[in-house]
């Protein structure tokens, strides 16, 4: 991948995080419980390389919109943020309520947010939070808004196969509200790309308003186009691809090296790739935190879910630099170098 390939450079002042609540489902899914079906030796086997020990779902009623409300509510409660303070609202998740309408109206509403909330969805998966960061944070350097929330997570239990055990074993489900807000001094860089010839190598075939032809592709010839579906090799490929030249480009964009940081947050796409990038971009390790074990792949949820568990009670009394990197399905990715810390607010909540 060349440099000029890598991605968009932007630079973003005077907008910072206030707080950030995560939402998991209370019923706890272990590997176990996949025995039955997978058999004890081929799930231990997954499970060294996926890394997933635990893993939470949701049950039949409960969405990715829910998840976002429980964790909104807990969060202007506790920021003591009146909702007719917050100026907009951007859901991000591939698993809305409905396809129609947005479930950021629907969120607006209930949450009591003015009727004058600029609210709306975007649909993206793995690489959704920095983006979310991004749109939220140039919203408030244009002045459009001063206090911004997103509401970033996914259900994808909702969505795998039972029967497949490259995604039923592999993700977990949570919802998750970041709150922005303006500020003089704070400077966040992002760098974000995208290359859709990787679409159907991570794709839902079948179930909206165009139906990807499967007949001719040999590798859904034993596989249900209703669930997702998940070309392991070619997604581990484009990673290794992509996210080295993307921590270099952010580092040198937001003029940092290593020793600037106190943590690279990467998308918990599984164990084995993220050591994989840990030695390829020769990442010390005690700066790279990973909660995959106990909450498996959580799609856009990931890195704000490992900033309220593995680094709450740092950004709670300090001030930290962090590098984000989102990858995956699209094929898309992105980056933010940020400055967070002393948050008043960085929980996580089970519903």
């Amino acid at each position: 991948m060349t440099a000029s390939s890598i991605g968009k450079e932007v630079k973003v002042t005077g907008a910072s995080i206030a707080g950030i609540v995560s939402c998991v489902p209370s019923l706890q899914i272990e590997n176990d419980y996949f025995f039955d079906k997978f058999g004890e030796a081929v799930v231990n086997d997954a499970v060294k390389m996926i890394g997933v020990q635990k893993r939470r779902w949701v049950n039949e009623t409960t969405s990715t919109r829910d998840l976002c409300l429980h964790a909104a509510k807990r969060l202007l409660t506790d920021l003591e943020w009146l909702p007719d303070t917050v100026d907009a609202l951007i859901f991000v998740s591939q698993t809305p309520d409905y396809r129609l309408p947005a479930s950021a109206c629907v969120l607006q509403s209930e949450l009591g947010l003015p009727n004058g909330c600029i609210a709306f969805d975007i649909n993206l998966g793995c690489s959704g939070y920095p983006h979310a960061l991004w749109l939220g944070m140039t919203m408030i350097q244009s002045g459009a808004a001063k206090r911004v929330l997103l509401a970033v997570g996914d259900t994808i239990s909702k969505i795998t196969n039972p029967d497949d055990r490259a995604t039923a074993l592999l993700f977990g489900d949570a919802g998750t509200v970041t709150a922005l807000e303006a500020s003089e001094n704070d400077v966040s860089h992002f760098v974000m790309g995208s290359d859709g010839n990787g679409y159907n190598n991570l794709i839902i075939p079948k179930g909206a308003f165009k139906n990807y032809a499967v007949e001719s592709d040999a590798r859904m010839n034993d596989k249900n186009p209703s669930f997702l579906f998940m070309d392991g090799a070619e997604i581990f490929n484009f990673t290794l691809q992509s996210v080295p030249p993307l921590i270099t480009k952010t580092t040198e964009f937001s003029e940092k090296n290593t020793d600037d940081y106190d943590a690279f947050l990467f998308h918990q796409a599984n164990l084995f790739m993220i050591k994989h990038l840990i030695k390829k971009a020769k990442l010390p390790t005690e700066k790279v935190p990973i909660n995959i074990n106990e909450f498996g792949n959580t799609s856009s949820a990931s890195i704000p879910l490992l900033m309220t568990t593995t680094l709450r009670d740092q950004l709670k009394n300090n001030s930290l630099q962090l590098a984000l990197f989102g990858f995956g399905v699209g094929y898309s990715w992105a980056s933010a170098s940020i400055k967070v810390g002393n948050l008043k607010v960085i929980e996580t909540i089970e519903l």
